[in-house]
């Protein structure tokens, strides 16, 4: 039974989560203090965070940033502020969903089960090795000769598409469609930036030159 950890200070909310996804099939756990949040959510260990960003003595923003540092463990932001920036912030920090309240909760459901089949999914595969080096699921990571270096979601999740379709050309905008699809905001300005960090990181491997570029077509992994 997969266990999901509610991060809310409203009790009667949190009270309503845990009786729901229990009936659902989830076993639900809750934080009802929240004086050292990061190290309780990390501590419990879940498959699934349902995190409140507005909580008190700490900022859920800040907390699911430092999360993902740590963990790749699915995060659904749940909270009343409904505006783009603190979606665009979550999303960035590495949530996987933002819904905002008050919420249809069979909608919710519907979010936690897609997000937990997709990784479920991905835990499957812990490696998936290509010509010239090691892409690490389960770690966001490459390696290379007991080498390697991490990658930060929108990194890997790029580079991974850019693996599991390296026989073919993949232009911008299939990129940009897969990270939307997956939850991430990003745009053509952000995937450069995105693109180019992750080519620094392959060279510190030794590994230049292996995203190449098709002019007005896209990238591929060099063959």
């Amino acid at each position: 039974m997969q266990k999901i950890l509610v991060v809310e200070d409203d009790e009667k909310l949190r009270n309503e989560l845990e009786i729901f996804l229990n009936n659902n099939g989830y076993q639900t756990e809750s934080l009802k203090k929240f004086d050292n949040t990061i190290f309780d959510i990390i501590n419990r260990n879940p498959d699934l965070i349902l995190l409140d960003i507005n909580l008190p003595g700490v900022d859920g923003e800040y907390v699911c940033k430092e999360i993902r540092k740590k963990s790749n463990v699915p995060i659904i932001v749940v909270t009343s502020r409904d505006n783009e920036v603190d979606e665009l912030l979550s999303i960035n920090y590495g949530a996987d969903y933002y819904v905002t309240k008050p919420f249809n909760i069979q909608i919710l459901l519907a979010k936690i089960n897609s997000v937990l089949r997709r990784t479920n999914m991905n835990n499957n595969v812990e490696k998936i090795e290509t010509k010239y080096f090691i892409l690490n699921i389960s770690k966001s990571s490459i390696e290379k000769d007991n080498n390697e270096i991490e990658l930060t979601k929108n990194e890997f999740k790029i580079l991974r598409y850019l693996v599991e379709h390296q026989s073919k050309i993949v232009s911008r905008e299939e990129i940009m469609d897969y990270l939307w699809e997956s939850e991430s905001f990003i745009d053509d300005n952000t995937l450069s930036v995105n693109i180019a960090r992750l080519r620094n990181k392959l060279e510190g491997l030794d590994l230049k030159d292996i995203i190449q570029t098709k002019r007005g077509q896209g990238y591929i992994i060099k063959e």
